[in-house]
């Protein structure tokens, strides 16, 4: 009976801190044959102010959050140690700005498979948390894609 009122307990808590940070649109970028590399992308909102520290994927040997800016009309792109994640307003990971980074890819990720990504999360009053978020991988060419310039 305790060990049954403690799984509850610790899913109900795991729920409620999972509420601070949605979610939507979450899609990774298509691979071809001996790609190690890839993007995911996704929109998150935090409910009170919040920050993304870090990202996990089994299918990735590296996994991390990066920023492409232009710079001199050269773009560039950097992995942050922190993305801050605002209350109430919208945080777009997208190809030409804030973005997931999955390098060391252990297979090729085709259109209909699910990539399943950790967000580790860390509140206002500094306090972990994990997100758990299933990514749709898209077509390499799909019009979304094409968005993205060089």
């Amino acid at each position: 009976m305790y060990k049954t009122g403690l799984t509850v307990a610790l899913t109900l808590f795991s729920t409620l801190v999972s509420a601070e940070v949605s979610v939507k649109d979450a899609w990774v970028r298509g691979t071809v044959a001996g790609q190690t590399a890839t993007g995911a992308f996704m929109e998150l909102t935090a409910s009170e102010n919040a920050a993304l520290l870090s990202v996990a994927s089994s299918v990735a040997g590296v996994a991390e959050v990066h920023e492409m800016s232009m710079d001199n009309g050269v773009m560039k792109m950097r992995a942050l140690p922190r993305l801050d994640l605002p209350a109430g307003k919208s945080v777009a990971l997208k190809p030409g700005g804030y973005h997931i980074m999955l390098m060391d890819l252990k297979r090729p990720l085709t259109k209909g498979d699910s990539v399943a990504l950790t967000l580790k999360i860390e509140s206002k009053d500094k306090k972990l948390s994990t997100l758990e978020v299933k990514a749709d991988v898209r077509e390499l060419t799909s019009p979304l894609m094409m968005e993205h310039k060089h």
